[in-house]
């Protein structure tokens, strides 16, 4: 009867360990990662991305700025520090694969009722005979205990691997903040030079138009020209001037913009801005789109993130198991303090071994697991939208890069037949087969094509900027 006895306890147990290890059943979603061929029909595998962005850049005052950047950028060591929490996350997960062990001291004193059931079943008697047992009845105790999970359906060695991703997906992190980072301060830069250039357009400028109003000074007192010609010239040179002062500005604010970034107060930042108008674009080979997967930190960031948000999915899954602990203690405990060192008699030690599983009321169980799926789910979503996002970069970057070089050709000979119209129309002004306004209009269109070439130069740079980033390029 005994026997049949446990055994029924034992099916019980049995039957309440199967019915807690179920699990709730999920949709699972994978990562498409699949990508065109190539860009634009070649299959050549030399990539820009492979190059170090001090040897990409050439400019030794770019250079110098960068090194800087990649110093001091208070973005940049904000993520670093990101990179040591993570590190330690591994630590405290690690922490938790092995048995904890503490030391315990304690003093403390008792006093029970005589009528109750520990007080009547007390010795009346200390363990000398004749001497009465202390009331109230001290207590010592000194020992050690430890504790011990067994990792038997991997719950915690998927927990620590988790971990693992996300630091690893930090460093990613960080390296993608190096890329931005490089190709900001590049940028704005190169956005430095083009204003330089703009403003020394500009004060020509201001000296031409200054020469064509002496001239007309001069026709008016010929009585050639009305008091309005003389205005109109005037106006002219003082919208001129005013617009010097708006380049200055930015060129202020963009010299800022850069120590800011290189983690410093504003100073002058040094440059040759008379480079500026030489400066080539550099020849970029895109390699493969595949290739972006990687170089691109933004996507090795989004792959590991995906890989942490599956093994949380398995941690999770093993909350459902019954988890399998043990504790130890091992020390010296009695009433008094001269006894406590006794051996055999003021020893204490237990060994316990409890498996425990979930019965009843698993919401919270589930509401985690379902929260680990959907965000394994939005890990997907957010990996493959990092691979479309990096493919339509690169594929725009490369689009422009053409039709801005098509489009600056034209443009230099803009400015070429209108820097010649200039004197021609000064010459016709003089002999009168010109009207005054012809000479203005063609002094304000010289000025904005040069403008405008200016900034498709710039635009160019940024271009070589822009898909050097996209590509992966700057962190390595």
């Amino acid at each position: 009867m005994f026997r049949n006895r446990i055994c029924r306890v034992a099916g019980i147990a049995c039957i309440s360990l199967a019915a807690a290890c179920h699990v709730p059943s999920l949709v699972e979603k994978t990562a498409n990662k699949e990508v065109p061929a190539s860009y634009n029909g070649t299959k050549d595998t030399t990539n820009t991305a492979a190059v170090k962005w001090s040897e990409y850049f050439r400019d030794p005052y770019l250079n110098a700025l960068i090194d800087t950047a990649l110093k001091n950028n208070q973005e940049l060591n904000i993520t670093l520090q990101e990179i040591e929490v993570a590190r330690n996350e591994i630590r405290a997960r690690k922490g938790e694969l092995l048995p904890s062990v503490g030391i315990k001291a304690a003093a403390g004193i008792e006093k029970v009722g005589r009528y109750t059931s520990q007080g009547a079943g007390d010795a009346t008697t200390e363990i000398k005979p004749g001497k009465e047992m202390p009331d109230p009845l001290p207590d010592f105790l000194v020992a050690a205990y430890a504790q011990w999970e067994v990792d038997i359906w991997h719950k915690l060695r998927n927990a620590k691997k988790a971990a693992v991703m996300r630091f690893l997906s930090t460093v990613e992190g960080r390296n993608f903040v190096v890329t931005n980072l490089v190709a900001e301060v590049a940028n704005s830069y190169y956005e430095l030079l083009a204003l330089d250039n703009q403003l020394d357009i500009v004060k020509q400028n201001i000296d031409i138009q200054s020469n064509a109003l002496e001239i007309v000074k001069l026709q008016k007192e010929a009585t050639r020209v009305t008091e309005l010609a003389v205005r109109k010239f005037e106006a002219e040179v003082f919208s001129t001037r005013s617009l010097l002062y708006d380049i200055q500005q930015k060129i202020t604010e963009t010299e800022n913009r850069i120590n800011f970034l290189l983690g410093r107060y504003p100073q002058p930042i040094p440059r040759d801005g008379q480079a500026f108008g030489n400066l080539l674009p550099n020849t970029v080979y895109a390699g493969l789109p595949s290739q972006l997967l990687a170089n691109r930190p933004d996507i090795k960031q989004a792959e590991l993130d995906l890989a942490a948000a599956r093994l949380d999915i398995k941690a999770a899954r093993a909350e459902f198991y019954p988890s399998l602990g043990i504790s130890a203690a091992l020390g010296y405990q009695a009433f008094n303090p001269s006894y406590i060192v006794r051996t055999p008699e003021s020893m204490l030690y237990s060994l316990a071994g409890e498996l425990v599983a979930p019965l009843v009321n698993k919401n919270a169980i589930k509401a985690a697991y379902y929260t680990a799926n959907a965000k394994q789910v939005q890990a997907v979503y957010n990996y493959e939208r990092t691979i479309l996002n990096a493919y339509v970069e690169v594929a725009n970057q490369l689009s422009k890069m053409g039709n801005l070089e098509k489009s600056y050709d034209l443009k230099s000979r803009q400015v070429q037949a209108l820097t010649q119209s200039i004197d021609i129309s000064n010459d016709l002004f003089k002999s009168a087969r010109a009207d005054y306004m012809e000479v203005l209009m063609t002094q304000r269109d010289a000025l904005e094509s040069k403008f405008e070439l200016i900034e498709t130069k710039k635009q160019q740079m940024n271009v070589m900027v822009n898909i050097y980033q996209a590509l992966g390029g700057g962190w390595k």
